[in-house]
């Protein structure tokens, strides 16, 4: 199949549970990446302890990513 071209950071984007609404809880994930290095493209919430992150091809070759460079806020202990 084809891939999906992620162009841009993921910038404080907050994971919250299907069919939640209202402010976020501790536990409700805060990913980032918009920051020099950061590579982090796209999240996808699968459970709560679970999600799918698309890192951003390497700059000077789209073919890889040999790394990952962003933050994660709002975990809760148990987490």
């Amino acid at each position: 199949g084809s891939e999906d071209i992620i162009a841009g950071n993921v910038s404080k984007y907050i994971v919250l549970p299907a069919a939640y609404s209202g402010q976020p809880k501790k536990g409700h994930l805060i990913f980032d990446a918009c920051f020099e290095s950061g590579n982090l493209g796209r999240v996808d919430h699968v459970t709560e302890f679970e999600y799918d992150l698309f890192i951003r091809p390497d700059t000077c070759n789209p073919r890889f990513r040999v790394w990952f460079n962003f933050t994660v806020e709002n975990v809760k202990e148990s987490q």
